[in-house]
């Protein structure tokens, strides 16, 4: 699913080409595109829970947004390519850490990913 552009953002706010160029605010966590990179204000200690309070979205062991599923089979992150053990919300929102959140069966998360500049 995509993260959309704008979380964590206060309007009036201005795009170009489906990214956000300008803003009247920024929060501690933001998405200029949408392409599923958060960034994160230096200093700032946030968890993937954060994230999804800031988009508005549901985030538990049973349930991924708008999607739900069992015990049997909870939503599962992965860390820079490794399992997650804790509760997915707990994952912490890090320089350059590649989070996936899955639900359903296991896709293999991909191990890297080409990080735009820090554009601030």
């Amino acid at each position: 699913m995509i993260v959309p552009a704008g979380i964590g953002i206060g309007g009036p706010w201005r795009a170009t080409s489906g990214r956000i160029a300008a803003a009247r605010c920024y929060g501690a966590l933001v998405t200029l595109q949408p392409t599923g990179v958060v960034l994160v204000a230096h200093g700032a200690r946030l968890r993937l829970a954060d994230l999804f309070r800031a988009w508005g979205q549901p985030l538990s062991p049973l349930g991924l947004a708008s999607f739900r599923t069992s015990a049997i089979r909870p939503v599962t992150a992965f860390v820079d390519g490794r399992r997650w053990t804790r509760p997915p919300g707990s994952v912490p929102l890090s320089n350059h850490a590649e989070i996936v959140v899955e639900i359903g069966p296991r896709v293999p998360p991909h191990r890297s990913f080409v990080f735009p500049p820090t554009p601030y």
